[in-house]
């Protein structure tokens, strides 16, 4: 397996000493650490968590984001054999209530250094304050919530846009090039298909011809396909995950609703289509802040699936470069919360996906959105919209 990411992060090293930051603890050869190119001394003995679904409803976004951790820290652990990084794992099942006592759990570990999550927005609004609280630094490879940012949370960064560019991105592709006035918007009633609807609702203006609300776990849309039908909607566009997103539009299709179906980086995982059957499922277009996962530079693509022996799933990318991060701050003999967070805040290199920095809110500075549509029940690229 030829890797990509050592290099990637010894640039990290050298790049965030151009900027005078300093390396904390494990630099010494009595601390135990291992030589590393950048001239300095991994530390050890350290964990990075990952928080987000591996069980529930919405596993299979979680699941995909894991792994793409996993294959950042197997890379790193092969470089580095007496100076392995662990990961710790947080399953929430996207329920910010379990979520809560996991993220005390995290910031207990003195030996967890960086948590790359939380996955969900609902989960990340619940126990963000908890890490901010502790100096944990966190990188949500998934999470795209806007307000998730403007809260003060000096530990919250995103490595990938926000809903405030998606949801904007979405009504341009209705607009532009599906040529639709008459949209109707629906949502889930979560921070995260709220927000983003909204923001759909926003940009369109008197496109939308009606506007519905469903909630999680709910599996009986006839009343709104009734509304969808009845406002004479060519285009709906919905904000929330795959489980409801499935049989939602298997209901609009058996009630003879024919327009297109449209949605976002919530419902991008085969459990849509599993839901929705292949036949109604087909056409959906969803747009995601996230790099096709071919397009990964280097060799990340065919690593993945050397590993796992599937190709990566939404947001492993965002993932593996969140997860390298914090092993380029490792790597550089950084063992402390202040220091990591330090490393992080100045962090500014390439990535697999993309050249990471952040903004003062721990926002990327490098957003694109990017346009899939499901084709005989596969979810393929189309475009990039921004």
């Amino acid at each position: 397996m030829t890797r990509t990411s050592h290099g990637l992060r010894v640039a990290a090293i050298l790049a965030t000493a151009a900027l005078g930051l300093s390396a904390c603890g494990g630099t010494s050869d009595d601390s135990g650490g291992t030589s590393t190119s950048a001239g300095t001394q991994a530390a050890c003995d350290l964990k990075i968590g990952f928080m987000g679904a591996l069980t529930g409803p919405a596993a299979g976004l979680g699941i995909q984001i894991e792994k793409g951790v996993e294959l950042a820290l197997d890379e790193y652990n092969q470089e580095y054999p007496d100076c392995k990084v662990g990961l710790e794992k947080y399953d929430t099942q996207g329920d910010p209530t379990q979520a809560g006592p996991l993220a005390r759990q995290a910031v207990g570990d003195d030996k967890v250094i960086g948590i790359v999550g939380p996955a969900f927005s609902g989960e990340s609004a619940a126990v963000d304050p908890t890490f901010a609280e502790a100096g944990l630094p966190t990188i949500t490879a998934s999470a795209t919530d806007p307000t998730l940012s403007e809260q003060g949370w000096d530990t919250f960064f995103r490595i990938l846009g926000n809903d405030a560019t998606q949801g904007p991105a979405a009504a341009e592709y209705i607009q532009n090039k599906l040529k639709s006035t008459k949209v109707f918007v629906m949502d889930d009633a979560s921070p995260y298909g709220k927000g983003l609807a909204d923001q759909v609702r926003d940009t369109l203006g008197n496109d939308v011809v009606g506007n519905d609300e469903v909630q999680t776990g709910q599996t009986d849309f006839s009343a709104s396909v009734t509304a969808v039908k009845a406002s004479g909607a060519d285009t709906l566009f919905y904000g929330g995950y795959y489980p409801e997103a499935g049989p939602l539009i298997k209901q609009l299709r058996a009630g003879n609703w024919n327009g297109t179906f449209v949605t976002a980086d919530g419902v991008k995982d085969p459990g849509f289509i599993e839901a929705a059957g292949k036949a109604a499922a087909d056409g959906t277009i969803i747009t995601c802040p996230c790099i096709p996962p071919e397009q990964a530079a280097g060799t990340f693509f065919d690593d993945y699936k050397a590993k796992f022996n599937t190709e990566p799933g939404t947001y492993g990318p965002e993932a593996f470069d969140a997860t390298n991060v914090f092993l380029a701050g490792i790597e550089s003999g950084i063992d402390t919360l202040p220091a990591m967070l330090d490393f992080v805040k100045n962090y500014d290199a390439e990535g697999v996906t993309k050249h990471i920095a952040w903004t003062a809110n721990g926002e990327s500075k490098d957003i694109h959105v990017y346009a899939y549509k499901v084709v005989n029940g596969e979810i393929v690229y189309q475009s990039k919209i921004m």
